[in-house]
């Protein structure tokens, strides 16, 4: 396991905001819960977890700014830092009972993520990263899948919510992966998605309309396990194009290479 200051900050940061939400995953049915908008629902267990991570982590590095799904930016004193914070990735999920959700904490340092935390509570699962210190599962060093075939390849993907993304672009890619590849999943969760490949359960993963508070954290997991991470066409930086593609070198250079097939001819 990683100990820095800084891993000690984050870890604290989810592990006190993980204890609202088990409670609140033990209750669903007396959630309290509204519409944020078509299919994408917010619940109040969010907003908590939200509230405990921004209070701890402003305490640990009070200059620091924030980048909140639900309550917006905050501008720091110190500008080269931000937080990148999802409270609960996979709201969805959490909402039906499906046990597969995650809080994600990302820290950018001049324009770079140099540290992710991802836990799923669930589960009591958690993914660290560093950068040049690695990647870890609990206390277990993370590596990718060293698959080379696309036809042995588990491939994880998003799919936008109702209302939101290009769903005929999305179907075209799902068939052309589909196509050549061992199977592929929609689990639900971006910031788990990512984690899933750096810790080789997945060997690829692709997905479009994100935020940057959904993939901040899993970026750094995938690369410091070996991984590697553009945006969904291929491109450089996937916070700056919000879609993302990633997985070992060579199935990673496959799939970016079936994703422009699929949109060559439509």
């Amino acid at each position: 396991m990683i100990s820095s200051p800084l891993m000690t900050v984050m870890v604290d940061a989810v592990r006190k905001a993980a204890r609202g939400l088990k409670r609140d995953y033990g209750e669903i049915e007396n959630l309290q819960v509204s519409r944020k908008g078509p299919g994408n629902f917010v619940s109040a267990a969010d907003r908590k977890a939200e509230e405990v991570l921004k209070d701890a982590l402003m305490k640990a590095r009070p200059g620091y700014g924030l980048i909140l799904e639900e309550s917006g930016n905050v501008e720091g004193a110190d500008k080269s830092h931000t937080w990148h914070v999802d409270p609960l990735d996979g709201t969805t999920n959490f909402l039906h009972g499906i046990p597969h959700f995650a809080i994600s904490v990302g820290l950018e340092r001049e324009g770079q993520i140099v540290a992710g935390v991802i836990y799923d509570p669930a589960k009591d699962e958690l993914f660290v990263a560093e950068r040049g210190k690695g990647a870890y599962l609990n206390n277990r060093r993370l590596r990718v899948s060293g698959r080379t075939d696309m036809a042995d390849a588990l491939v994880a993907y998003g799919s936008p919510y109702l209302g939101r993304g290009d769903h005929p672009k999305l179907l075209r890619e799902v068939a052309a992966v589909m196509a050549v590849t061992g199977g592929a999943r929609r689990f639900g969760s971006a910031a788990l998605d990512l984690a899933y490949v750096a810790c080789g359960r997945s060997d690829l993963y692709w997905e479009r309309d994100l935020q940057t508070w959904d993939i901040a954290a899993g970026i750094i997991l995938v690369r410091e396990a070996g991984g590697f991470v553009t945006s969904a066409d291929g491109g450089a930086e996937p916070l700056a194009a919000r879609s993302v593609a990633c997985g070992n070198e060579i199935l990673h250079g496959e799939l970016v290479k079936l994703l422009r097939r699929a949109h060559a001819h439509a």
